[in-house]
């Protein structure tokens, strides 16, 4: 089987998100973790989790990617085990019961995100719209087969179109002077 790890290429993710998971956690979407937060009101590197961040399991810190990674039934169940025990201490999880069963839903959507091969690089795009959460994942991986990952490789990306969002750096430019 196959699952997600957070991976760091560059140390911008200690930069963006308020805490950065650690490379090499195991990692689930994350949204819930916004559930009771509208998504409008987010501000700076809350905002920045919310819509490019994986949450890793042991730091509940957030990874720009993940890496599709083997995995063990063993390793499947801790990864589990370890997030439920953070449902119950960190979000208020109401029973162990409740932790499991969510924790087993967060990795088996985690493992439905696992399709490539193995190395395959994945980032998400997370939007509120119509009162939902909604999330766009892409891969990335080496052009023309698997290369030791640098910071600024090449790669090419399968997922979704294009985002939408634009930066006018003349206008961005003039309003700082």
């Amino acid at each position: 089987m196959k699952l997600l790890r957070t991976i760091r290429l560059d140390p911008s993710d200690t930069f963006v998100f308020e805490s950065a998971a650690e490379p090499g956690e195991w990692a689930v979407s994350g949204s819930f973790v916004f559930w009771n937060d509208d998504p409008m009101a987010l501000e700076g590197k809350t905002r920045a989790a919310f819509r490019g961040g994986f949450l890793g399991v042991q730091t509940l810190g957030w990874s720009t990617l993940v890496q599709i990674v083997e995995a063990s039934e063993d390793d499947r169940l801790a990864a589990i085990d370890m997030l439920a025990k953070q449902l119950i201490a960190r979000f208020g999880a109401p029973s162990i019961a409740d932790a499991v069963a969510a924790a087993e839903e967060e990795f088996a959507f985690a493992a439905s995100l696992c399709t490539p091969p193995a190395d395959t690089l994945i980032a998400v795009h997370r939007t509120h719209e119509d009162g939902e959460i909604r999330e766009a994942f892409r891969t990335l991986r080496p052009k023309d087969g698997p290369k030791p990952l640098r910071a600024f490789a090449f790669l090419e990306v399968e997922g979704e179109e294009e985002l939408e969002e634009h930066v006018d750096l003349t206008t961005l430019g003039k309003s700082e002077t």
